[in-house]
């Protein structure tokens, strides 16, 4: 059986508190984008998504794993499958944050919230299957299920939370239960891994690469990413907000009659008024050399 917690508390730790990062980035871009439209919008849903689904669900599932262990064997990780467990999730939560902002039901809700849950479920069990040792791994149907009632759950309420928080203080308490859940999903579906030990004793590594060379790289880089790309949208976002549009130019009140000033005429006459030029005075205030 596989040892959830071989180094104490300190990776299950380590990956709430990357869950909690992700989920408080990602639904503070989803706020954003409610209030965004066009280009605009889909920038702060494709932040929300790389937030949501890649740091807060996978790149929270890859430090857990990181800290499990099995007796007596070598892990590596297969990096198509792995990598593919990472887009499960992104394409997935952008696709709901999508259906949910564009229409705010509760039908919709719960078909988007079954739609991530099922992502994120894939996600899990993709990951498992990225890993290579010698061995055949098997899980119980009970931490399964109860993992895939847990995933279902706590994305159909991240989508909840999406839609309608809008202050920070409420989408922090919300990354918190967030990030709870996604950590409860993982350890619960890991609680029922039992690996076979192989007929034949084998020696050295199995295929694949070492979780330092690949995985570590990859949550290392789309962080940092994402917070590159959130500094630049936040000093950027809310620019054409502060923008006054509707207070006046100069230009606009150079010819603006005040009231009381009913009886101002211009300096170059009215356009009512007919135009002669061999009249002096008529139509146009404008001095002329007497002929």
């Amino acid at each position: 059986m596989a040892d959830i917690f071989p180094q104490g508390l300190l990776t299950p730790v380590l990956a709430y508190a990357v869950s909690v990062i992700g989920s408080f980035l990602g639904l503070v871009f989803a706020s954003r984008a409610r209030r965004a439209v066009g280009l605009v919008r889909w920038q702060w849903l494709i932040l929300a998504a790389l937030s949501l689904g890649g740091i807060a669900v996978w790149s929270m599932h890859f430090i857990a794993m990181l800290g499990h262990t099995i007796s007596g064997t070598i892990i590596r990780y297969d990096p198509f499958l792995t990598l593919l467990s990472g887009a499960i999730p992104i394409l997935l939560m952008g696709l709901a944050l999508h259906l949910v902002i564009r229409n705010q039901s509760n039908g919709r809700l719960l078909l988007s919230g079954t739609l991530l849950g099922v992502g994120v479920v894939s996600m899990h069990y993709t990951g498992m299957a990225s890993m290579n040792l010698h061995g055949e791994m098997h899980h119980d149907v009970v931490p399964v299920v109860a993992s895939c009632v847990i995933g279902l759950v706590a994305s159909t309420v991240a989508l909840w939370f999406a839609r309608n928080l809008k202050h920070n203080g409420a989408i922090l308490g919300a990354s918190l239960v967030m990030g709870l859940a996604v950590s409860a999903m993982h350890y619960t579906g890991m609680a029922g891994l039992h690996v076979d030990s192989p007929e034949m004793t084998r020696y050295g590594a199995p295929e694949g690469v070492k979780a330092t060379e690949l995985v570590l790289p990859l949550i290392v880089g789309l962080f940092v990413f994402v917070l590159i790309c959130s500094l630049f949208l936040m000093l950027s976002g809310d620019e054409d907000h502060r923008r006054d549009y509707s207070r006046p130019s100069h230009r606009s009140t150079e010819h603006t009659v005040l009231r009381g000033q009913e009886d101002y005429v211009p300096r170059h006459g009215s356009p009512d008024a007919p135009l002669d030029q061999d009249t002096p005075g008529s139509g146009d205030d404008v001095w002329s050399r007497p002929r």
